[in-house]
């Protein structure tokens, strides 16, 4: 029987996996010096200035922080002048901050599952981080040449950042945040999405893969179906997040090969108020019948992250997800192999 990590490379490769991947029971998402030691916005708690002097609040009633931008919190307030506003965090950090973050990696069992190195904001949404969002969309129109030129040195800081967790902590994946749209569409059309991100991705993912990261994550909890062949050429291996709206079935069978789909349980679905094991039990089914084969899919709840909204949900799905591997595959409980339930968000 595979362990959930090899069960994962099976469904990403296009071997044999014998089950349904259960949402990120195969992922350990871990922190690196940056996250662990510069201030951070606690859930409920008071707002708090980040290293690049975005103000990020984290309200009790929402899945993730988020910036605050009224009008004298807005870090660029001249877009011609975005050097002025815009410094990059330092990212020397001591042989002992180093070695913390290592023995957390250390603790993890990584014949079980991957040692993901958590990174975010990217470089989209750092964008908008700074600018604020409807600002930030005008921007690439009216200053295209002024946003290159800030997405490099924001390309040029991951990948700095990316040198020291590949050098120090080593990870076999990394799981990367940055949202490309809404529901029901991407924020740039397809091809400016391309001529601001294609580059400096293909530049970052490169770095990794070929510092022994195995597999890239990418969260992006939106539709982006039009993007996806530029999340294969930038080497993403499993786009994180991907929402019902992207009609996931039909995405696989045109390009399960490159990319693995991580999603299609949109959190409405499941999560709100007065929601039933009923509610959970019907997504799974319905989601894992239409698709069929667990090659090229991962269903998940599209969050970026393992955890939900309110309390228990994603518990239920962990349940309703084990019981179709069961029912489907002919497996005991026995067999999937459940590692302790890691939950960030709830």
């Amino acid at each position: 029987m595979l362990t959930p990590k090899e069960n994962m490379r099976e469904t990403i490769r296009g071997g044999k996996p014998n089950r349904f991947v259960n949402q990120f029971e195969a992922i350990q998402i871990l922190p690196h010096p940056y996250l662990m030691f510069n201030p951070g916005v606690e859930k409920g708690g008071p707002d708090v200035v980040n290293p690049w002097g975005i103000t990020t609040s984290f309200p009790e009633n929402v899945p993730g922080q988020f910036p605050v931008h009224t009008k004298e919190k807005i870090v660029v307030k001249d877009i011609e002048n975005w050097q002025d506003y815009v410094k990059a965090p330092p990212l020397k950090f001591t042989d002992e901050q180093w070695a913390i973050c290592k023995g957390i990696y250390d603790s993890v069992d990584g014949s079980k599952s991957y040692k993901a190195t958590f990174v975010a904001p990217g470089l989209f949404e750092q964008t908008h981080h700074l600018c604020e969002i409807t600002n930030a969309l005008e921007y690439y129109l009216t200053n295209p040449d002024e946003m290159h030129d800030m997405i490099k040195v924001l390309k040029d800081w991951e990948l700095e950042l990316a040198e020291g967790i590949c050098t120090h902590l080593k990870p076999d994946a990394i799981f990367h945040h940055d949202d490309w749209g809404s529901e029901i569409s991407t924020f740039l059309r397809p091809e400016m999405f391309a001529e601001f991100f294609l580059e400096p991705y293909k530049e970052i993912y490169k770095y990794y893969h070929d510092h022994g990261v195995e597999f890239i994550f990418h969260h992006n909890d939106a539709y982006s179906a039009t993007i996806v062949p530029y999340m294969i050429e930038m080497g993403i291996d499993v786009w994180q997040g991907c929402m019902a709206s992207n009609d996931v079935p039909a995405l696989i069978k045109q390009y399960g090969d490159k990319i693995t789909f991580m999603g299609s349980i949109d959190n409405k679905f499941v999560d709100f108020t007065g929601w039933t094991q009923d509610d959970v039990h019907n997504v799974v089914h319905r989601i894992l019948d239409e698709v069929g084969d667990p090659k090229y899919f991962i269903p998940c709840i599209t969050q970026g992250g393992p955890g939900s909204l309110y309390k228990g949900t994603y518990k239920a799905l962990v349940d309703e997800i084990d019981k179709y591997n069961i029912e489907k595959f002919g497996l005991q409980e026995s067999d999937l192999d459940r590692l302790p339930l890691q939950i960030m968000f709830e």
